[in-house]
């Protein structure tokens, strides 16, 4: 049984967590035990009986354009899927969907933009051009329910250094070598994600992780940010002081 399963059934807080992972330099983030209360969060449903956290992905969009990719390349069954996992530094996507998703960033980049491969066989593009908005397109990720998740430029692009005297930058999708896409800890960052484990749901809302967060843990609402550890009632307060480590994150690329 999770930590999270046995604090839960003892009543010291409910079903659900969240993580906001900071996307500086830093690193860094809060775990937080109990409802949030943050009213743009969106949600999609959790695939039921998995062991990991899967949800339904639909489809991929670059730049507003839906890729024209077989919906069978989504299919949710024994072993195939997307899942969610923090624990995951980049992203995975089967090969159905990779390689079309490349081909779309790639003819949707600015032209001065000149795609490369790494030593490491990664996709990477060099560029004159600081402003990644200006030269890459942005990304959405379709799930059930109707919500997305859409990435930023830097919220999907690595810094691949210098390569023959220009800045390249490289992707952080890469091929899976399974049949499961891993949305992993790159795509996270600079949010709040909420697992809720009752009602069967996955949430996430763009958000300044050094920001205070509303947060409900039993019957009372407190607000807390990176530095605070108290919940909203007496004994989830004894509670924090005993998992503190589990509320300060710290994470490298």
């Amino acid at each position: 049984m999770s930590v999270l399963s046995q604090l839960s059934s003892q009543g010291m807080t409910p079903s659900v967590f969240s993580h906001c992972l900071k996307g500086d330099d830093y690193g860094g983030g809060i775990l937080i035990l109990g409802d949030i209360l943050e009213p743009s969060i969106v949600y999609t449903p959790l695939v039921p009986k998995r062991p990991y956290y899967a949800i339904y992905l639909q489809s991929i969009a670059v730049n507003g354009k839906i890729l024209p990719i077989d919906p069978a390349a989504f299919k949710v069954s024994r072993g195939r899927g997307t899942v969610v996992d923090s624990g995951t530094t980049l992203a995975y996507l089967i090969e159905e969907l990779y390689e079309p998703f490349i081909r779309a960033i790639t003819l949707a980049s600015s032209k001065h933009v000149t795609p490369v491969v790494s030593t490491s066989g990664n996709q990477c593009y060099r560029t004159s051009i600081s402003n990644l908005a200006e030269a890459f397109p942005s990304v959405s990720l379709n799930f059930a329910g109707g919500v997305s998740m859409v990435l930023k430029p830097r919220e999907y692009l690595i810094d691949g250094g210098y390569y023959n005297g220009l800045p390249s930058w490289c992707m952080g999708f890469l091929k899976a070598h399974k049949r499961l896409n891993i949305l992993g800890d790159l795509l996270l960052r600079d949010k709040i994600v909420v697992y809720d484990i009752v009602g069967q749901q996955l949430g996430w809302a763009n958000f300044n992780c050094s920001s205070p967060i509303n947060v409900s843990v039993g019957i009372h609402e407190r607000q807390r940010s990176d530095s605070s550890l108290l919940g909203g009632d007496m004994k989830f307060q004894h509670l924090a002081t005993g998992v503190a480590a589990l509320l300060s994150l710290n994470w490298v690329l």
